[in-house]
């Protein structure tokens, strides 16, 4: 499965399990499959529901912050790709 590089972990909060990405290229849309990946951390998973600024959006672009729900554990300065078929 080739992927591309999307973004990067800013910051992750435990309880609802949410996190804040910083879209760096390309963009990210519900229904994309997103794989994280870093020191620690290897998983992939669709995007579900996305936030920007506490409401939904359906696309998120280069310069962006958003939150997406996980459900793992991500760490800052994680990377985040795309999954492209």
């Amino acid at each position: 499965m080739p992927e591309e590089e999307v973004g990067v972990i800013v910051k992750f909060f435990a309880k609802p399990s949410v996190a804040a990405i910083e879209v760096t290229k390309g963009s990210i849309k519900k229904g994309d499959t997103l794989m994280y990946k870093g020191h620690t951390t290897d998983f992939t998973e669709e995007v579900k529901s996305m936030e920007m600024d506490n409401q939904p959006v359906d696309e998120a672009k280069p310069g962006d912050m958003i939150g997406v729900k996980v459900g793992e554990r991500v760490r800052e300065k994680d990377i985040v790709f795309k999954v492209v078929d």
